[in-house]
């Protein structure tokens, strides 16, 4: 097993006169929690492109469980499950079909795809409506079908953008557990990007704060509250202070 599940190294992206992303070094392990905090524009989501392969990197390297993705896109890739904020879906699909088509683009058998499927949509209070057109999807029921399409491989990694979107108190507290559990039950690599800072403080191992595309925090939430003397205050408190009057 690789040391580490992510890794990068001077990761950078630019655009231009843009420069989105800049010296970007992560290292995050198995069984971790990692939040990715930071303001609209800082730089997450084109983060989280470069380490799905989505994007290319101007420079840098991204290593997926020791790989290179540039490399070997491929089995990179295969070691991640994504969940974005937005749902991508068929509407004209049923639920299970919509597992379907996802798990052949993994090689996943039929049986393997109905046993494993049935018990994500059963895990994510999906399987009553698995014959449905995901048209008829309410926005929360189209988020937990994603997390079901995002586990049907049985990734080492899941990256998840904003994962409580949309989710009645019910499913926010089903996907908080299960992020949980993934990462102490299974040593599930969960990478998550969030404005719910709550949701971070709750469920998250370490915090990085990106801003202007820059890394200018990470640790655990302890650690950094020590540094920054406010062991009794609240995650949105250090997130405020860390990222005050930096424009």
């Amino acid at each position: 097993m690789a040391v580490h599940r992510i890794r990068t190294v001077d990761l950078c992206k630019r655009y231009k006169d843009i420069t989105a992303v800049t010296d970007l070094n992560l290292t995050i392990h198995p069984g971790e929690v990692f939040c990715f905090l930071g303001p609209n524009g800082a730089g997450k989501s084109t983060t989280i492109k470069m380490l799905t392969g989505i994007l290319r990197p101007t420079s840098g390297q991204v290593h997926i469980n020791g790989i290179d993705m540039l490399g070997n896109s491929k089995k990179a890739k295969a070691a991640i499950g994504y969940v974005p904020e937005e749902p991508f879906l068929y509407d004209k699909l049923t639920g299970m079909e919509m597992l379907q088509v996802h798990g052949k683009l993994y090689g996943l058998s039929p049986v393997y795809i109905r046993q494993q499927g049935g018990a994500l949509l059963d895990r994510f209070g999906l399987l009553g409506a698995h014959r449905r057109l995901v048209g008829e999807y309410s926005h929360g029921m189209k988020q937990r079908l994603m997390f079901s399409m995002a586990l049907l491989h049985d990734p080492d990694i899941l990256i998840v953008d904003e994962p409580l979107v949309g989710l009645d108190p019910a499913g926010a507290k089903l996907v908080k557990d299960l992020l949980a559990t993934l990462a102490r039950d299974e040593e599930k690599t969960i990478f998550m990007s969030t404005h719910t800072l709550s949701v971070a403080e709750e469920v998250g191992d370490t915090v990085g704060i990106i801003h202007n595309g820059r890394m200018i925090a990470c640790d655990t939430i302890d650690i950094l509250k020590r540094e920054y003397d406010l062991e009794h205050q609240t995650l949105e408190s250090l997130f405020l202070q860390i990222t005050a009057g930096r424009g």
